[in-house]
């Protein structure tokens, strides 16, 4: 699957349209997901790269990719989205996301879980996974995102 398919990380769940600072679904900030289609492809490339870095920071801890070859030749076959030029991990995520329940050997697809992981049901690892990448998200927010507009808040009101 082209990855000229994928024009935005959005995936349909969004929460920032219920006051959410950062999207439950595609861990974009919220002036990301308002202002994404005014962003420039630097700007856009800038969150692109935050949020793999973020995933395969979680993705990474929990399992390995050791054939990236064999889990992209899964993917196409199974017409499963992923962005080529995102790291394995990252397209390990996209497998993991949408066959959880269907997959019985992950090492069919390249993948082998982390010996701390071998036991967890991959549902339960997906959506582990999921909360990992939200909270790194949320705290990349809190850390860098937050203090930036509070100080231009004080700064337009003085």
């Amino acid at each position: 699957m082209s990855n000229s398919r994928i024009k935005t990380p959005c995936i349909g769940l969004c929460s920032t349209v219920y006051g959410d600072l950062v999207c439950r679904g595609c861990k974009r900030f919220h002036h990301e997901v308002v202002n994404w289609n005014l962003y420039d492809d630097a700007e856009k490339r800038a969150v692109w790269q935050r949020l793999e870095s973020l995933l395969v920071q979680v993705v990474a801890a929990k399992l390995e990719v050791f054939d990236p070859q064999r889990l992209r030749s899964q993917l196409e076959q199974r017409q499963i989205r992923f962005v080529e030029r995102q790291s394995p991990y990252c397209w390990a995520y996209q497998l993991i996301a949408r066959g959880a329940r269907m997959i019985q050997q992950l090492d069919a697809y390249g993948i082998a879980l982390l010996p701390e992981f071998r036991d967890s049901p991959l549902p339960l690892l997906r959506d582990a996974i999921d909360r990992e990448y939200f909270l790194l998200s949320e705290a990349h927010y809190e850390r860098y995102i937050a203090p930036r507009f509070l100080i231009e808040g004080v700064e337009q009101r003085v």
